[in-house]
């Protein structure tokens, strides 16, 4: 990280107006505390500082880097937005964490600029929020909470809502629209990048039917289709690559309750994947994205009170090997059960897990990689005492069992 004094530790970079606002890490950790308490929706205070930022004028994204040592981006879809605050900090030597739940972005920004974020000690860690640090943190939660060799973990959210239903805002949708009409290009970055497979430790963890039963959660699953196995399966090249530990294998679903839900979803995702593939039926998506997603995405968002009798458990289940009982020949003996809960996702979470990340890559320096590059939450916080933070703020992690086979 950027040694050199700056008047800011921490910059938040908006969306309205494109505005980057100064706030220093006491009063950041203070409004945090505060939007913990109000669910989500802080006013800040008239002594912040503002600074207006535009990503097509660069100078305007460099004055706002040199100021700070952490940039912290809010401004999506990072498609489209994204890469000129990337930019301008690793040019500047400032860090920057964001919330993206775009593989391609996220993995475009490692390709592109990993080598120069590293040679001038720059941190930039994509997928801070609810996409992705309660699953990639999970992950490596469950292997620090076994007793052996974690080798494979299934993950499944399921988001608990008040009487008035759940709702999410499009910004969310418009993400996805955009990904799933551009899965050629993900597909030929990662043809380009030739990386060596990570390698497979005990049996390959089988994927489950696109709708599936999940007999320990009494619900029907699907697969998740958000970043989070993207990003988990980084964190496993990374620290099998780096810190030499075993790579354990992911797969991500969400639960969706019984025949009722699963008939309504099969529909909307039947519509989306149909209209998703062509440009026509991407502008209908993203026009109407309360029809098409069947009132689970609008242009308005949630409610107040539908965040606030909103929340998430994300349930994890693994298998390994006890010490001293290895793969070969050999099945898993050990199963665990863990669980990450939270607030409502979107405006309770995933400023909490933010902030904390930004806060975590300020104080717990010695523990982070040694040198800056582009990074995900795991691969940057593994060492650090970011699941305390979280766990300390509403975010929190536990065994719900754990027992040799």
């Amino acid at each position: 990280m950027a040694t050199q004094q700056r008047p800011f530790h921490l910059v938040v970079f908006g969306a309205s107006g494109f505005t980057g606002q100064f706030v220093s890490r006491e009063k950041l950790q203070r409004v945090l505390d505060r939007a913990a308490m109000k669910l989500g929706r802080p006013t800040l205070s008239s002594e912040v500082g503002i600074i207006i930022c535009d990503i097509t004028n660069p100078a305007s994204l460099d004055e706002m880097a040199k100021q700070a040592t952490v940039v912290l981006n809010c401004v999506g879809p990072y498609r489209f937005y994204g890469e000129p605050v990337v930019k301008a900090c690793v040019e500047n030597g400032t860090s920057c964490i964001d919330i993206c739940g775009e593989p391609q972005f996220l993995e475009l920004m490692y390709w592109k600029y990993h080598e120069k974020a590293a040679e001038k000690g720059a941190y930039i860690i994509g997928s801070s929020g609810f996409d992705s640090i309660p699953a990639d943190l999970g992950v490596i939660y469950t292997r620090n909470k076994m007793n052996g060799t974690l080798t494979a973990v299934e993950s499944f959210l399921t988001v608990h809502s008040g009487p008035e239903g759940l709702c999410i805002h499009d910004g969310t949708w418009k993400s996805a629209v955009y990904g799933f009409g551009d899965q050629s290009n993900l597909k030929k970055l990662r043809n380009e990048s030739n990386l060596k497979p990570v390698p497979i430790v005990g049996p390959k963890l089988k994927r489950r039917w696109p709708i599936s039963y999940c007999r320990e959660l009494n619900s029907y699953s699907i697969p998740f289709l958000g970043a989070d196995v993207s990003v988990v399966k980084r964190t496993q090249r990374y620290l099998h690559e780096n810190l030499e530990q075993s790579p354990v294998q992911y797969a991500a679903y969400v639960t969706v309750g019984g025949v009722a839900s699963v008939i309504k979803l099969m529909f909307a995702g039947l519509f989306f994947l149909f209209f998703v593939k062509f440009g026509i039926g991407r502008q209908l998506l993203i026009k109407l994205p309360w029809l098409f997603s069947f009132g689970y995405f609008s242009k308005q968002g949630p409610t107040q009170k539908q965040i606030d009798a909103s929340s998430f458990t994300l349930t994890f289940f693994g298998q390994g090997y006890s010490q001293g009982f290895g793969p070969d020949k050999n099945k898993p003996n050990i199963r665990i059960c863990t669980q990450v809960k939270g607030p409502e996702a979107g405006y309770v979470a995933t400023p909490i897990a933010m902030v904390q990340a930004a806060i975590t890559l300020l104080t717990d320096a010695s523990d982070l990689p040694k040198a800056g590059g582009v990074f995900t939450p795991g691969a940057a916080f593994s060492r650090t005492k970011l699941i305390d933070r979280l766990n300390q703020r509403g975010i929190e992690f536990s065994v719900i069992s754990s027992s040799e086979v």
